[in-house]
């Protein structure tokens, strides 16, 4: 991929990584690969459907994933295979590692859930956190994990999570950063 946009024709292997096991693979399709964040597409990997109770995932669904180099989390947005706007399920995750043709990403167990309205904003899997280990074996990287659950609540709860996947925002960002210094 490039360094502004994804490679026509290519397809990029998306691997989930949990407590060193592979959790699930599956192919995407690359939009956008900017040296920092990378964006790929794909539909709902899982077999059959997923009921969270907050939001069911199906077939037909479609993920539009964003995937940082240098953050410890993934948003990723959910649509229905017509364009509605599910939401956006967020991992916290290690920055995220492209090589050749495999996206490796390593979940951290935390997740964060954010309705298509903004109106629901759920922290979930503390509890699965807490029983990982991290915390113990990697206490850096816990206290970096619950440091980007805070800040994609925090944001969520504030701006959206909408903006921090759309050029738009980055832009204004970095015309702001060009006047302040």
């Amino acid at each position: 991929m490039s360094a502004s946009s994804a490679d026509s024709g290519a397809t990029l292997t998306v691997a989930l990584v949990k407590a060193g096991r592979t959790k699930i693979r599956y192919p995407a399709e690359p939009v956008r690969d900017d040296g920092t964040r990378i964006t790929v597409r794909a539909p709902w990997a899982a077999p059959g459907v997923r009921d969270f109770g907050f939001v069911r995932f199906e077939p037909g669904d479609v993920f539009t994933e964003h995937y940082w180099r240098d953050r410890w989390y993934a948003v990723k947005e959910v649509r229905t295979g017509s364009g509605q706007l599910k939401g956006w399920y967020c991992d916290i995750t290690r920055p995220a590692v492209l090589r050749g043709t495999e996206l490796l990403v390593e979940d951290l167990d935390l997740d964060l859930w954010v309705s298509a309205d903004g109106s629901s904003v759920l922290r979930l899997d503390e509890d699965e956190f807490e029983e990982s280990g991290l915390a113990g074996r990697d206490p850096s990287a816990a206290e970096a994990a619950v440091r980007a659950l805070d800040e994609l609540e925090n944001l969520a709860r504030t701006e959206g999570l909408a903006g921090l996947v759309t050029e738009r925002r980055r832009r204004r960002w970095l015309v702001s950063v060009d006047r302040t210094g």
